[in-house]
């Protein structure tokens, strides 16, 4: 494990560092305060700190203060290495921020001991991290598919939206819907039905690139938001994943399905300044009205260029 030391003598500064070493850490070393705050404030900066009290310019208890007032990041458990013994100091050096202090000359056993419960620590606060992040990622996404959930794929969209209309980049949206799915879940029941679900979810999300973003919209619709696609290119898109859902039958309970999609396709270009975000599915979602009704299983475009241009004009003039 990576340590950081701040210690401004010389001789004290290396014997730290060598006891440190034979116990199989990772020594950091800084010569006073300012250093060991500039190190700090890395993004791979050590979790681990064995600050001296008295050092020129910034002290042990300054750097507490201003780590401690840095929100957000991991946790960087500190001791302070001070010669103060008077309860009123300790718990000035506490009240600063550290989290432990070892008095000089330091007793080997007892900083061993503390280092040790300082690892602990940061090692259950990067539990607490990691399980707070899976619980925000499990909340953004729909539990039958694993793709993100309505509000998540929205708020993918409203943010690609904005950097569209900031950089002048082309950005396309798709709406897709499963063909007559109804039938599917009153034919082989409501498990093969999820079994299918679950399965276009998985086709089109291996059909998309990293940054794109795929959600269900609900039911049985999917919203696919296509950064820097322009309207040929998401058509593309559309199509592609169109062919990869209905080339291969789906297995629902160990019985072959054929199972087609509809689509949907609305895009802005570059020279398309401000654009709302419900414009673009609303314009998607009559396209899909008009696949769905002139036969399914096709991909429409929602407008021509030129139709498309018009609209967003008339919404700027608005």
């Amino acid at each position: 494990m990576r340590i950081l030391i701040a210690e401004d003598d010389l001789v004290s500064r290396r014997l730290l560092q060598s006891t440190l070493q034979k116990w199989g850490y990772q020594v950091v070393v800084a010569n006073d305060g300012a250093q060991a705050w500039a190190i700090l404030q890395t993004e791979d900066s050590p979790k681990l700190a064995i600050l001296d009290w008295m050092m020129p310019g910034l002290d042990g208890p300054e750097v507490c203060r201003r780590l401690r007032n840095v929100t957000g990041g991991a946790y960087v458990y500190v001791i302070l290495l001070t010669a103060r013994t008077e309860k009123d100091d300790l718990i000035t050096g506490m009240d600063a921020g550290a989290d432990d202090y070892v008095t000089k000359p330091f007793y080997h056993h007892e900083l061993k001991v503390r280092l040790r419960a300082g690892q602990r620590i940061i090692e259950l606060h990067a539990q607490l991290l990691a399980t707070q992040a899976a619980i925000s990622e499990q909340a953004r996404r729909d539990a039958l598919t694993g793709l993100l959930n309505r509000g998540a794929i929205f708020d993918a969209l409203k943010s690609e939206v904005s950097r569209a209309t900031r950089e002048r980049h082309s950005l396309s949206v798709v709406m897709a819907d499963l063909d007559r799915f109804k039938q599917v879940n009153d034919t082989y029941g409501h498990m093969a039905g999820d079994m299918v679900l679950r399965e276009a979810a998985l086709r089109m999300a291996s059909s998309v690139r990293p940054y794109d973003s795929v959600g269900r919209y609900g039911g049985e619709e999917f919203l696919l938001v296509l950064p820097g696609c322009d309207h040929a290119s998401g058509i593309s898109f559309a199509e592609r994943i169109r062919l990869g859902i209905a080339s291969q039958p789906f297995p629902p309970m160990g019985e072959d399905l054929p199972v087609t999609c509809s689509f949907g396709v609305a895009s802005v270009g570059p020279e398309i300044g401000y654009f709302e975000t419900d414009m673009l599915v609303k314009a998607a979602d009559e396209a899909l009205y008009r696949a769905k009704r002139d036969g399914r299983n096709r991909v429409e475009s929602a407008q021509s260029e030129a139709a498309q241009l018009s609209i967003a004009t008339k919404l700027i003039s608005e």
